[in-house]
Parts: structure tokens; sequence; C-alpha cells
């Protein structure tokens, strides 16, 4: 039974193009090239706990000494006082509205007044540093950075960086590189351990988007390895790692409080993002997979879904530039970055000062440089 369900979904009609079968991509030494192996996406997994071992490691003894000498403080909020059913109740569900503010305060003798600012306590005891904040976005730059300048550096003698046609030229018999195979391995492990980490990292406004994005960055992974389209895969590496730099130096100097710094690097991130993402991605990326391909290999089901995977990621594309123009919006009008797009605690909508989408007073900070 197990085998019938394993053949029927590595079924050859889906996965490979027309006349080709599994034995003639199988990996070996009689063949001319070195093709994918499938197994090795099971690689990737325990190397994600290495990253985030390695994260761990980097933070505690890189990072939050260079955070705290630029003036970032490790402290958290004031706890909330011990009350019982207000903690049931936060516990069932932290978002609360009015109805329930009136209905807790007549049960527990208390104003309204008082039940919100208990809640107010309570939300910002749960909120992270911004010394953990800083750190977090500070890896994901240094990774975003190694990736980028690791991807320019074995991508630039190969020729589809510069004719994405031979992408498809000679498909499926494209043979895969010890750096190419490396790129893929870290790159997957980097977005699985995103996956796990999330849970545990900073909440974020867009918690499920990012996830489905996560998710979405591992089948896309996935499904090219599988079916040997790999060199498109790293086109497509390669040109989301680039903004992502800009986007987490940013939020770190946000953090740090270098307001002028933060607002320069955040409007070279928003032209980066519209270029690669809005322009590049759609009109070159997409539109070679969903125009030029069909004119130089035969169709096939694996390659339909592999191709509506970069379609969904181009949607969520559309949706964060939608978010990050209103917070370039609301910097025109202020003088300086307000918003802290894909990093702010979820789900905070109280009116404490110290909420995390307020953004650092230049009158009390002066270290902007």
């Amino acid at each position: 039974m197990l085998r019938y369900l394993l053949d029927t979904f590595w079924n050859e009609d889906v996965w490979l193009p027309p006349n080709t079968t599994w034995e003639d991509i199988k990996p070996g030494p009689d063949k001319v090239v070195v093709y994918n192996d499938h197994r090795h996406l099971l690689y990737p997994i325990p190397l994600a706990f290495v990253l985030i071992a390695l994260r761990h490691l980097i933070e505690n003894y890189w990072f939050a000494p260079f955070g705290k000498s630029l003036g970032i403080k490790n402290t958290r909020s004031k706890k909330a006082p011990i009350i019982p059913k207000l903690e049931a109740a936060y516990q069932e569900c932290s978002k609360i509205k009015h109805k329930q503010i009136c209905a807790l305060a007549k049960h527990l003798d208390m104003t309204e007044r008082q039940v919100e600012r208990w809640w107010r306590l309570r939300r910002s005891q749960d909120k992270p540093s911004t010394l953990v904040k800083f750190c977090e976005n500070a890896w994901r730059c240094i990774f975003y950075l190694y990736s980028f300048s690791y991807g320019v550096f074995i991508l630039w003698d190969k020729e589809w960086l510069w004719d994405i046609d031979q992408c498809y030229i000679g498909y499926p018999h494209q043979g895969v590189t010890s750096d190419i195979w490396w790129y893929y391995m870290i790159s997957s492990a980097f977005y699985w351990s995103l996956t796990f980490s999330q849970f545990w990292d900073v909440r974020r406004k867009d918690f499920w988007q990012m996830f489905v994005h996560h998710l979405a960055t591992i089948a896309l992974l996935s499904f090219s390895w599988v079916c040997n389209l790999h060199r498109i895969g790293t086109l497509v590496l390669l040109l989301h790692d680039c903004a992502d730099i800009f986007l987490e130096a940013a939020k770190a100097a946000k953090y740090a409080n270098y307001q002028k710094f933060c607002d320069v690097i955040f409007t070279i991130f928003t032209v980066l993002w519209i270029v690669t993402r809005l322009g590049i991605y759609p009109f070159f990326i997409i539109w070679s997979t969903s125009i030029r391909a069909p004119m130089l290999l035969p169709m096939f089901a694996a390659y339909y879904i592999f191709n509506s995977l970069l379609c969904l990621l181009l949607c969520l594309h559309m949706v964060w530039t939608w978010l990050i123009l209103q917070v370039a919006y609301k910097a025109i009008n202020a003088g300086k970055m307000e918003g802290d797009i894909r990093s702010s605690s979820s789900d905070v909508s109280d009116s404490s000062p110290q909420s995390n989408h307020s953004t650092p007073n230049r009158v009390n900070n002066k270290k902007d440089k």
C-alpha cells in the first residue's frame, strides 16, 4: 500500500517533462552530469538547528555587546500585579474589547481604567526588549548579506545569470555543481530555521504572511530541486536577498536610535524593493517562467505548481509593498520613519506611549548620525 502511494505521488507524468523518467535523471557515476538528489532535501532540516545554535551564539556574544555599546537597553516593562482572574482572561485571549473590560471591572470591583492599565502592563510584559529585537535584525542582516554576496560570487560566471533562457535550454539534463549545492542547502536551512524560530521570536504584525512566505519559499526550493529547476531557483534566491539586507539594517538602526541613518537605509530599501520585487521579479523572472519557458521546453504538471508558487510570492510582495508605502508616506509627513514594517510585535493596539509602534523621539535622543 505504501509503495503504491509513493509511486502515485512520484508519478513521472506529474514531476517530469514528457519522455523523461526518474532513471534518466538519477544521480550516478555513469551519468554525464551530476543530477540533483531528492534525498538531499532532508539535509537542511538538521542544518537549520545548526544555524539556530550559531545565531544564539552570535547574538549573545557579538550582537548583544555591540548593541549595548550603542546604548540599547535590555530593560523589560514593569510587571503587572498578580490578579488571577485577569491573568486567566489574558491567557484566554490577549486582545480585549470594551465590553469585556466593563464585565471584568464589575466582577472584580475595579474601575475600567484600572483594568485597562493592568492589561497594558501585562501585554508590555510579554514584549521583548529593544536589545533582543536589535540582535534578531542584526543576525538576519548579516545572513542576507552573506547569502547575497555568496550568490553573486558563484553565479557571476554562470551563463543563466546573463541569459535566462539558459535555465530551460537543455533541461532537464543540467548538472548541479558543489557551489550551487551549498547555496541551495544553506538557503533552505535558513528558511527552515526561520519557520521554526518564528514561534519564539519577536511576534510580528504579519506573522501568518511570513509563515506562508517561509513555507512557500521552502516549497519552491524543494520543487525546483526535485524537478532539476535549480537554475531559475538560484535567480529567485539572489533577487530576494538583495533588498532584505537593507530592511534588516534599517530596523537595527531604528532600535539603536540612529534615526537619520535609518531613514537613509529605509529609502534605499524601498527603492530596491520596488525595483526587484515589483519590477525585475514579475517582468523578468515570472515573465520568463510563464512565457519563455513554454516556448523552450514541454510543460508538465509540477512546473505549473512551481510557477503558481512564484506567483504566490508576487502576491505577498504586493501586500508588503502596500505596507512599506504606508510607512514611507508617514515618514515623509513626519520627517522620519514612523512604522516598523515586518518587525513590530503584533496585536498591540493600546495607547501606551511605550508601544512598539512608536518611533524614538528625536528630542530625547541626540544620537542621530
